[in-house]
């Protein structure tokens, strides 16, 4: 059967197939290195007739399927050891003798067409899943707890800040000359804040990946 026709007067069936092995040429080596590929498509011809009332009908599926170029289940006693699901035409060729009208001989060429693979599958970021965090057992979750502690760190530095401000408009005071003892003091908490505000921005460009 082929599709949904039946081939009923096949006279003679044959199936080939190409093993997919590459003749390499090895310098000083008498003969040839075989490397093994993949294996080509099963190929199979038919030869058979048709004759009879419903020859010309016959005759006409037949070219209607190898026209269209659809692929075809196909099964035959000589193909049951091979896993073909589905073929195509690749030739037919049918000839009639004026001797013999309404009599058909016809040849025909299939090829194994087996189904695609299916398609690749790839999740968030090309399979890493979440940046792979989930794998190596690190938990986001934390991220939201560390920008917790960093306001509550941001926060006791404008304290500082303000408390030092404080002390900086007592040196301005008449007869009271402390400006110096506070210069270190207000270059330690410059610096605090600064480093404070990168560790806010560092971490809430982190979270912006998630």
């Amino acid at each position: 059967m082929l599709g949904d026709i039946s081939l009923a007067y096949t006279q003679r069936i044959e199936q080939s197939v190409n093993a997919g092995f590459l003749a390499v040429q090895i310098p000083g080596l008498a003969g040839q290195v075989m490397q093994k590929t993949e294996r080509h498509s099963h190929q199979v011809n038919i030869q058979g007739i048709i004759f009879g009332e419903d020859a010309s009908d016959a005759l006409k599926t037949l070219q209607t399927a190898a026209t269209e170029g659809e692929e075809l289940t196909f099964t035959a006693s000589i193909t049951d050891a091979l896993d073909i699901q589905q073929v195509i035409i690749d030739r037919f060729k049918v000839v009639e003798d004026a001797a013999r009208p309404g009599f058909y001989q016809y040849s025909l060429a299939l090829m194994e067409s087996p189904p695609l693979p299916p398609p690749a599958e790839l999740s968030g970021f090309g399979g890493l899943d979440d940046f792979g965090l989930g794998d190596l057992g690190f938990d986001t979750d934390i991220l939201g707890d560390l920008m917790d502690q960093v306001g509550d760190i941001t926060d006791a530095i404008d304290q500082a800040g303000q408390l030092l401000d404080q002390l900086g408009a007592l040196s301005n005071l008449d007869g009271l000359s402390v400006g110096g003892l506070l210069e270190p003091m207000d270059s330690l908490a410059d610096g605090v804040s600064a480093l404070g505000g990168q560790l806010g921005d560092a971490l809430d460009n982190l979270l912006d990946g998630f």
